[in-house]
């Protein structure tokens, strides 16, 4: 039985009888992920995988050598790479690594037929090619309608994506949106931009919707709204990732301070996500990505996401209608990343 959410993907390719070694990576800024993939049929198939700490490495070039020392007998057919960052000609600088890649080079240097780069983001959409029905998580069923659909995907940074409607199939596109502008709508919106405008004088909505835009706005509830910090949470965010204290510390309901944080981080997600729904006009859905939304699943699952959501001027009737799901599957931009360079060129 086919279990597939059957998105119908601009892959040109799928319908060819094609052969091929692809390896696919997920370039992030915590980590990166390595896939080697085989062509079966219409689909990939993942047939070994590795991660490594992004920030330990100087440069992908290293990284990449180590994955085909350690794993690799020969020198795959394709490589396919989706980065955390903006791609342009074929070249990227990352956003919150050092490195950059150029595809060319890439080719050049390790003698592989193809080489392929492409935004993380426009990866996890080719990703729903090879998503499952249970690796998404329903927020609201909304009116499933043909059209646009738009990606949001908060992690160390903020992706976000879209997938045109062309009135056959939908094609990825990638987008900055990300480092738009944040907006304050309420009176404590506003206390939040002027404590962040002592940090940078620009404030991006990934300045708030990524893992340290967690610990920003409970630093801020901390220091300048004067929520308490037990010890036993001082001691913890000393020792641990602060985000994901934050949040398992909220979704546990141990502390007002983590609980109040989070509250905000939903609602700043939820109005990020109505802006890029609305740019797009995605009545064909909104889909939750990243690291962050799967962790936090209990707390998207509550009223205050799709609250703050509907919320517009006079949008609220599209808005309402808006199917939102949250993808589960972890691997989404490394398997994406495998089927653009199976099918795309």
């Amino acid at each position: 039985m086919n279990n597939m959410i059957n998105l119908p993907l601009f892959l040109p390719g799928r319908s060819q009888n094609k052969v091929a070694k692809i390896l696919a990576v997920d370039i992030g800024g915590t980590k990166t992920s390595f896939g080697l993939f085989t062509i079966v049929g219409a689909n990939v198939n993942l047939v070994q995988e590795e991660t490594y700490p992004s920030k330990n490495y100087l440069s992908f070039n290293v990284i990449l050598d180590k994955y085909l020392q350690e794993h690799v007998s020969s020198i795959p057919d394709i490589l396919s790479i989706g980065v955390a960052g903006p791609v342009v000609d074929g070249k990227v600088q990352l956003t919150n690594l050092s490195w950059s890649i150029d595809a060319n080079v890439l080719q050049q240097e390790k003698g592989i037929t193809k080489v392929f780069l492409l935004n993380d983001l426009e990866a996890t959409a080719y990703g729903l090619a090879g998503i499952e029905k249970d690796d998404l998580a329903i927020i609201h069923s909304g009116e499933q309608k043909k059209g646009n659909v738009a990606i949001l995907a908060p992690g160390t940074g903020l992706g976000e994506a879209g997938l045109f409607w062309d009135g056959s199939c939908y094609r990825p596109f990638a987008t900055e949106g990300g480092h738009s502008e944040f907006s304050p709508r309420t009176e404590l919106d506003i206390e939040l931009f002027h404590y962040l405008r002592n940090e940078t004088p620009l404030i991006s909505w990934e300045y708030l919707i990524s893992g340290d835009g967690i610990y920003r706005i409970y630093t801020f509830l901390r220091d300048i709204r004067g929520y308490k910090e037990p010890t036993w949470l001082e001691e913890k965010l000393r020792t641990e990732i602060p985000a994901a204290v934050v949040s398992h510390t909220a979704i546990r309901q141990l502390n007002e301070t983590c609980v109040k944080a989070m509250q905000l981080f939903v609602t700043y997600m939820a109005r990020e996500a109505t802006n890029l729904v609305l740019k797009l006009k995605a009545t064909g859905g909104l889909f939750l990505g990243g690291g962050i939304p799967p962790k936090i699943y209990p707390l998207l699952r509550d009223e205050l996401f799709r609250q703050q959501f509907i919320q517009s001027d006079r949008m609220e009737p599209l808005l309402q209608d808006i199917p939102i799901h949250l993808i589960l599957n972890s691997k989404a931009a490394l398997v994406g990343a495998a089927y653009y360079g199976a099918f795309c060129d």
